[in-house]
């Protein structure tokens, strides 16, 4: 008869990690709202961090997998991403697969495009990427040649801070950006938990969709945003293990309060999610144990038993990157025209669109669709899917349903940005994220099909 047991899904291998700090200059320019009033930053409301997760099967495995996270908003151009993650590369020595380079998307963060030099506090984003590319590599490099015998363990929670932010608005016919209490929203929360062969956490993973937008126009300050106070409360309660945000499929997905100038507001945001997290992490099984099942009690009731016992971990890990071709829609404007319109705005909201509208289409080019890459890790038992794009929540709800039982981690914003992938329903609407992306109809749903059929193909490996 066939044991019946139950453990979290692991690996079990060496692993490592490290921290920086990425904090900008105060000055830098920082317009990430085209309702702003000012370009740069007044001053600091938390750090801002860069943390390298390092994972070999052995202590002198040739290829480690390297997974940073940080404290960025996302990248406007593919050269500054590129120069980052490949100084990253040559420091691990790790092939293009290997590397994600992921970015928690605050949106309280500094400019981080060469580009906008011309811009106030521009000057200074030079040197910061500088900062920052040497921070990566610097990371990446600890985190590897620290590596340890550890397990992985991931459990899921729940947490209900995410909002859906579709809202019709009450007075014309449109979608706008904002709390929608009508519609529901994914409040999954995947947790990773890093044990060294001692029995201390070494860092914790949180995977979670929701946009980091609590801070907006009306703020003044660099912030990690929601993501700071999260890592307060979870460092707090695991010996200062390092914690690192991954930015789930958020594309609809923010917290009820947002869109303020008050930094306490974001930490209250921070502050929930981290509970969320402990939670989470006080119900997971011993580092290392599996229950299994030893029989009946008769009593007032038949009562099944469980006994813990040490667990064996999967020691496997699998790298892969894939690429999918996605249709643009018709009619794109071109380079050219954008730039066109760019001369004659005179409004700082539309300048602002105009400038990401045109950094966007220098990204995906001239034609018909846009090629962009995805990455599937198999981590022991568990799946990370990293994609560059904004995807929806459909995304990794539908992936997690087609893989029921699996750890299944879905990483936003990851080794470059690009564009939104919204549900084809919606394409028919007048809402923000259909009209910024240039991924025609169809988009999301491509991409959670061509990412089953990967992740099929790698855990058949």
């Amino acid at each position: 008869m066939t044991a019946l047991t139950y453990a979290h899904d692991a690996f079990s291998g060496w692993i490592g990690v490290a921290r920086r700090d990425i904090t900008p200059p105060i000055g830098i320019y920082n317009r990430n709202w085209g309702a702003a009033t000012r370009d740069t930053a007044a001053g600091i409301h938390r750090p801002l961090t860069l943390t390298a997760l390092a994972l070999k099967r052995t202590a002198n495995d040739a290829q480690p997998l390297v997974l940073i996270s940080a404290d960025l908003g996302w990248w406007r151009a593919c050269e500054d991403e590129l120069e980052v993650r490949s100084a990253i590369l040559g420091a691990t020595g790790a092939n293009e697969r290997c590397v994600l380079l992921h970015l928690t998307h605050t949106h309280a963060g500094p400019g981080i495009c060469r580009e906008d030099a011309d811009r106030p506090g521009g000057h200074l984003i030079g040197p910061y990427l500088d900062h920052v590319k040497a921070m990566g590599a610097a990371a990446a490099r600890e985190a590897v040649q620290s590596a340890a015998p550890a397990v992985l363990e991931w459990a899921y929670g729940k947490c209900n801070l995410a909002r859906n932010r579709d809202l019709p608005d009450p007075q014309a016919s449109r979608i706008v950006c904002g709390f929608n209490p009508a519609r529901p929203a994914d409040d999954t929360l995947l947790i990773g938990r890093v044990v060294a062969a001692d029995g201390h956490i070494i860092a914790t993973l949180v995977n979670y969709a929701m946009h980091p937008v609590t801070l907006a126009w009306q703020n003044e300050l660099i912030s990690p945003d929601f993501i700071g106070g999260l890592r307060e409360v979870v460092e707090d309660s695991t010996g200062s293990a390092p914690c690192l945000f991954l930015q789930g499929a958020s594309g609809e997905l923010a917290p009820a309060e947002e869109y303020t100038g008050d930094p306490a507001v974001a930490d209250k945001n921070g502050r929930a999610l981290g509970f969320a997290v402990l939670s989470t992490l006080a119900g997971m099984l011993p580092a290392g144990k599996q229950l299994r099942y030893t029989g009946v009690v008769e009593s007032g009731a038949p009562l099944a038993t469980w006994t813990l016992e040490d667990a064996v971990a999967s020691n496997r890990l699998t790298a892969e990157q894939f690429t999918i071709e996605i249709p643009l829609k018709a009619g794109l404007p071109s380079v050219a025209e954008i730039e066109a319109e760019l001369a004659t705005s005179t409004e700082a909201f539309m300048i602002e669109r105009l400038r990401r509208r045109r950094q966007l289409r220098r990204a995906i080019g001239d034609g018909a669709s846009a090629r962009t890459v995805f990455w599937v890790w198999r981590v022991g038992d568990a799946i990370l899917v990293a994609h560059p794009n904004e995807a929806y929540s459909h995304l990794q709800i539908e992936l997690r349903r087609r893989f029921p039982g699996q750890a299944i981690a879905i990483l936003n914003i990851t080794n470059g940005s690009y564009a939104y992938l919204p549900p084809q329903e919606i394409y028919e609407l007048d809402q923000y994220q259909v009209w910024q992306t240039p991924f025609a109809a169809g988009c999301l749903e491509q991409m959670i099909e061509t990412c089953a059929r990967a992740i099929s193909e790698v855990m058949d490996r």
